[in-house]
């Protein structure tokens, strides 16, 4: 009989003996745990592997914990996060919060108030994934316009000017909401990648053409005007709806069988 995964938490404290305490509560809780003392090996782990939580102090010997968070998002690493910290600062705790931080705890602090807030954070981001069909797309989007075809992530279905209401694969939804959210901005192959499939994902960009082939051959036979969805050539895609430049005049007249994939 198949046991559920226990979930791993990173804990980044520089009190040694309280990380001690921490990671031996936690796994007498069921959880596996991961323990550093400063921020840039915790950085490193997290940025090749894994983890369903992390615990992360404030006062860091060698940047805060704030900074430590921003530079995990500018990497496009999701993780819940509660901060574990002795400052019981008002400023900090809004900032905490603010700055992408799930919960905010303050020392001292007993084990099982600890314990109880992982699991309330591990219960609600569960809850949220469930809804997630991508890295960047959920079931709980609104629909959107995208060529003139409307998209729906509840149903996961694409609706065509012609009438025509279509099934939409998760990674088509992943794209063009991608697309969407970043209009008339030259996106790269490798942007497009790390946001729909996850920036460890071994995805290469020929995969990634194929899926933006696919996605304008039913646009076109279902009467969708792709003139705003060009290519990039060399770079990736650009989606522009409100574009009036002289390459967007020229694509409108474009031939589709000719435009780049």
């Amino acid at each position: 009989m198949s046991r559920e995964a226990k979930p791993l938490v990173v804990i980044v404290e520089d009190e040694v003996d309280l990380a001690k305490l921490i990671a031996l509560n936690l796994e007498e809780s069921g959880m596996m745990t991961m323990t550093y003392h400063s921020g840039a090996p915790a950085t490193r782990f997290l940025k090749k592997n894994f983890a369903n939580l992390l615990l992360l102090d404030l006062g860091l010997p060698d940047q805060d914990g704030f900074a430590l968070l921003e530079s995990l998002k500018k990497s496009n690493i999701e993780i819940p996060t509660i901060f574990v910290t002795g400052s019981h600062s008002e400023v900090n705790i809004i900032k905490g919060l603010e700055s992408g931080g799930d919960d905010y705890i303050t020392k001292p602090f007993s084990f099982p108030e600890l314990i109880a807030r992982i699991n309330a954070v591990l219960r609600r981001t569960e809850t949220l994934k469930d809804q997630k069909v991508t890295k960047n797309a959920s079931l709980s989007e609104n629909p959107f316009p995208f060529c003139g075809a409307t998209i729906n992530p509840q149903r996961l279905e694409i609706e065509y000017p012609n009438g025509e209401v279509k099934s939409l694969g998760r990674k088509e939804l992943g794209i063009l909401q991608f697309l969407f959210s970043n209009q008339s901005v030259v996106l790269s192959r490798k942007s497009l990648i790390h946001s729909v499939w996850g920036i460890h994902a071994d995805v290469r960009s020929r995969s990634l053409d194929q899926y933006i082939v696919k996605i304008r051959d039913a646009l076109t036979k279902n009467g969708c005007d792709l003139s705003p969805f060009r290519t990039i050539h060399g770079v990736g895609y650009i989606y522009d709806p409100e574009d009036k430049s002289d390459e967007g005049k020229a694509e409108k007249g474009a031939p589709a069988a000719k435009r780049g994939a």
